[in-house]
């Protein structure tokens, strides 16, 4: 039984991470985008920049240490305010992720397509 922890802890991260994979395959149908995108590494990142109304060519500014802090953060935004909840959300969804995509996918928000006209 000294061995418990580890077997707990990695219990509780599986469980982190399905609770994850289920929020953005919520998040992404309800945005009329396939939930199966949810679990393939870099597709899921095209398909949350298409969420939220940016060009592709953003993919590669993600790649970017420290660049990709910012367009995160930006992306989280556009995120947010393209399911009508404000720019403190997303800055919830760029930092606190965990708390904010369950959040997001298992409320009442709605995706409204893109919001700004820009494209930055």
């Amino acid at each position: 039984m000294d061995n418990i922890g580890p077997i707990i802890g990695g219990v509780l991260y599986l469980g982190f991470i399905i609770l994850m994979i289920a929020s953005l395959w919520i998040v992404f149908q309800k945005a009329g985008k396939p939930g199966w995108a949810s679990i393939i590494p870099i597709y899921n990142a095209i398909v949350l920049i298409e969420i939220a109304g940016k060009p592709l060519w953003w993919i590669l500014l993600l790649m970017i240490p420290f660049v990709n802090i910012i367009f995160g953060i930006m992306l989280s935004i556009a995120i947010a305010e393209n399911f009508g909840k404000s720019t403190g959300f997303g800055i919830g969804l760029a930092f606190l992720g965990f708390i904010f995509f369950p959040i997001l996918a298992f409320s009442d928000a709605r995706y409204l397509g893109v919001q700004n006209t820009q494209v930055n």
